[in-house]
């Protein structure tokens, strides 16, 4: 179960965000490459799901979100994620839900690939209030494959990774007040996956 809480910002307040002093210890700096994939007749928006192969350093990884609930930013949803071979799409042995696996097996023949993230990640961990959170900076682009449509990329996300989940609007709180005065951290509901969808439909 994935419990986190998704923040956008301002380029233009983003020097101000780096130097608050939670963040001046060096961050793990990586490259991600994203592709997200659906049924033509995206079955998979449908039950507000995700698909997902990344590429993360040299290591490729398949992802299975299921629908969740977001408010004011805070998202809680299944999450499942693991090595893999690009394009196998082997759901059987990464689910461990045995009617989903099933099912997305099923759906596996007919999906393709639809959109794109591309972005650079700087990685924190946090202790805060007896919870330990991650801290995700993700700068870059998505963008729909074969196409001229892109849109910029630039949020902040806030894992939970053990703890009390009040901790991650405590820390958010923190983070908004830096040295060189307050930063806006506006809570979002869209995921880069449903940001990519609708980036694709303009196609």
């Amino acid at each position: 179960m994935e419990t986190e809480l998704k923040l956008s910002l301002s380029a233009t307040e983003l020097p101000h965000l780096l130097a608050h002093p939670l963040l001046a210890t060096g961050a793990d700096m990586q490259r991600l490459l994203n592709t997200y994939f659906d049924t033509p007749d995206l079955a998979l928006q449908q039950r507000r799901m995700a698909v997902r192969e990344r590429l993360a350093g040299e290591q490729w990884l398949l992802t299975v979100k299921t629908a969740g609930q977001s408010q004011n930013g805070l998202s809680r949803r299944q999450e499942w994620e693991g090595p893999t071979t690009p394009g196998a799409l082997q759901f059987d042995t990464l689910v461990d839900d045995a009617a989903l696996a099933q099912d997305l097996m099923a759906l596996r023949p007919t999906l393709r690939a639809l959109f794109c993230t591309d972005f650079e990640r700087q990685r924190w961990v946090i202790a805060l209030a007896g919870a330990q959170i991650e801290v995700a900076l993700d700068q870059g682009r998505i963008h729909v494959p074969g196409t001229d449509l892109s849109e910029p990329l630039l949020e902040l996300e806030l894992e939970l990774l053990s703890g009390p989940e009040e901790a991650l609007m405590a820390l958010a709180d923190l983070l908004r007040q830096t040295p060189q005065g307050p930063v806006t951290l506006t809570p979002s509901d869209a995921s880069k996956a449903q940001r990519g969808m609708a980036l694709w439909q303009q196609a």
